[in-house]
């Protein structure tokens, strides 16, 4: 059984969609795969009846695994579990609970995707470092460096290698822009391969794979629909907060490209109007404030979804910002482009076979 870990240098970097690629593309070829994440701080305190990692849970709905959420995570970090573990006197073993977890698993697997954490620090206080971890489970390593600026992307490559040694397998760049591209292929690569570092792909930045759905930002939100529910497939890609004055807020709504979401109080008619008056795709308002029944009556002409939410407005900006820098992949159309950018821009032949796949 081969085990890849595949983990990055901070968070939204793409690695739960990388997973999801890589696993897609193990099982057309016909190896049974497994998906297990060590170490989750995601959920924090999980709350009854969620989850205990949604993004575990995803991969387990898109791969068709058998296995329960909770089976596919080894630790779910709480504050009360981290509290235990920083007590010079704790006995706890995490690293041997992960372990069995992962043990169990992985017993009928040709190949395992290990998910880690936000960076390769995560989990080293409570003996689940990233490198404990891959040395445990015997896995290669594969580090996800997220474009940031051309020193940042060399400098995160090197620590990748530095903390990661010989398990590590090579480095996936993600989220390039165009204008970087050059410096990526031409000088970073190069560059990297001189010190030991192996770059299997560098995929370009497409704005279009980060929207969200209308339904997503709606359970984020823990938001109700108040027009159009039926739309919340609707993908928005921006989002422009309307806290200030109409006239000032109207200039700003038409530059913003793309499929946008306008979020603003329950009250600001003004501000709802002048959002409708632009191509807003959606209408997010906050403070738990009903809008007149003439913003309402006008979203539905025009076919604009709008949302109510409990929360005043940074707070839902807060929430929103939390889970608009993934990747995320639950319709069908997004998940096929992003596999056929990781196609086109990885070099997955020579992944597999430093994998010691067939």
């Amino acid at each position: 059984m081969k085990a890849l870990y595949v983990t990055s240098l901070r968070g939204f970097s793409g690695k739960t969609a990388i997973c999801l690629a890589l696993g897609r593309r193990m099982q057309q070829e016909g190896h049974r795969v497994g998906y297990f994440r060590p170490l989750s701080a995601q959920a924090w305190e999980p709350l009854p009846g969620k989850v205990p990692d949604e993004d575990a849970d995803f991969v387990r709905r898109s791969l068709g695994l058998a296995e329960a959420p909770s089976e596919m995570v080894g630790v779910v970090l709480t504050p009360t579990l981290l509290r235990e573990n920083l007590v010079p006197c704790s006995d706890k073993d995490l690293l041997s609970v992960v372990r069995s977890a992962y043990d169990k698993i992985a017993a009928d697997k040709d190949v395992m995707l290990l998910e880690g954490g936000a960076s390769l620090r995560e989990g080293c206080s409570i003996g689940l470092g990233p490198g404990e971890v891959a040395q445990a489970l015997d896995a290669l390593v594969l580090a996800i460096v997220r474009y940031d600026h051309e020193m940042s992307l060399v400098d995160d490559c090197l620590a990748a290698k530095l903390e990661m040694g010989e398990r590590l397998l090579g480095v996936m760049i993600n989220a390039v822009p165009e204008q970087a591209l050059d410096f990526v292929t031409e000088t970073a690569v190069p560059c990297l391969k001189e010190r030991g570092v192996d770059v299997l792909g560098a995929l370009p930045l497409r704005e279009e794979l980060r929207a969200i759905s209308v339904s997503e930002l709606s359970r984020a939100l823990e938001a109700e629909f108040l027009a159009l529910p039926e739309k919340g497939s609707l993908l928005i890609e921006q989002f422009v907060v309307g806290a200030m004055s109409a006239e000032q807020a109207l200039p700003r709504m038409r530059r913003i490209a793309g499929t946008k979401a306008v979020v603003t109080g329950g009250d600001r008619a003004d501000v709802q109007l002048a959002a409708l008056e632009t191509a807003t795709s959606c209408l997010i308002l906050t403070g738990q404030l009903r809008p007149q029944a003439e913003i309402l009556r006008r979203a539905e002409q025009i076919g604009i979804p709008v949302l109510l939410v409990r929360m005043n407005t940074m707070e839902a900006v807060d929430a929103i910002e939390r889970v608009f820098g993934k990747t995320r992949l639950g319709q069908s159309s997004k998940l096929e482009r992003f596999e056929a950018l990781v196609a086109e821009n990885m070099d997955l032949d020579r992944l597999f076979r430093g994998l010691g796949l067939s």
